[in-house]
């Protein structure tokens, strides 16, 4: 008997060994691993910082150009001189529609509109008059782009000009108007949002009241 109880008590503890055995090796494996995992900035996430910041740059010296021009326009304006009509070459019906061809005389001075953020002016000359049919009427009548980089073009002194585009009306009610002339101009920046302008002098001239 009693070899019979040291041999239960010794396999009793053999098994409780290897319970405790099993128990610690599934704690172990429970447990969760963590891993330091070493990040680097790759060559392609620099140059996208890089690139991202001076784009950013560029914004923002390009807000600061067009903010240090403002009221430029305001203060200085091209001086016109002269905007008159020289010859009327004819007035007629044109399918169906009054045209008038005609030449004038332009000298303006364009150099107080420029400044270091002007990359060219798009100059024009305006015919404005009414009818029945349209209240207001605005033909162009010539244009011209005057680039920053030609200084001698910015005086215009044109002479006995012939217009570019003819004078015509929408309908047949351009005998015996009263036709106002204007020179007109886009501003183009460099960096910025364009912007209009125009003379305060003007010139008018009557058509025909019969076809020419």
């Amino acid at each position: 008997r009693t070899c019979a109880k040291r041999t239960t008590s010794a396999f009793d503890l053999i098994v409780r060994v290897r319970l405790k055995s099993k128990n610690s090796r599934s704690q172990i494996n429970t447990q969760p691993t963590f891993k330091s995992v070493a990040t680097m900035h790759t060559v392609w996430i620099r140059l996208n910082g890089v690139v991202m910041f001076g784009l950013t740059a560029l914004l923002g010296f390009s807000i600061l150009a067009a903010l240090s021009t403002l009221g430029h326009d305001k203060r200085h304006q091209p001086a016109v001189t002269k905007l008159q009509l020289n010859t009327l070459k004819s007035l007629k019906s044109h399918g169906g529609v009054d045209r008038a061809l005609l030449s004038f005389d332009l000298h303006a001075d364009l150099r107080p509109a420029f400044h270091w953020n002007i990359k060219q002016l798009f100059v024009y000359v305006v015919a404005t008059y009414k009818t029945k049919t349209n209240p207001l009427n605005e033909v162009v009548l010539w244009d011209k782009i005057v680039e920053a980089i030609h200084p001698e073009d910015m005086i215009l002194k044109e002479d006995n000009c012939f217009v570019k585009y003819a004078l015509v009306d929408q309908v047949a009610e351009l005998r015996g108007k009263e036709v106002e002339l204007k020179l007109m101009w886009d501003h183009m920046p460099l960096t910025g949002a364009l912007y209009m302008g125009g003379s305060d002098q003007t010139s008018t001239f009557k058509l025909p009241n019969e076809y020419k």
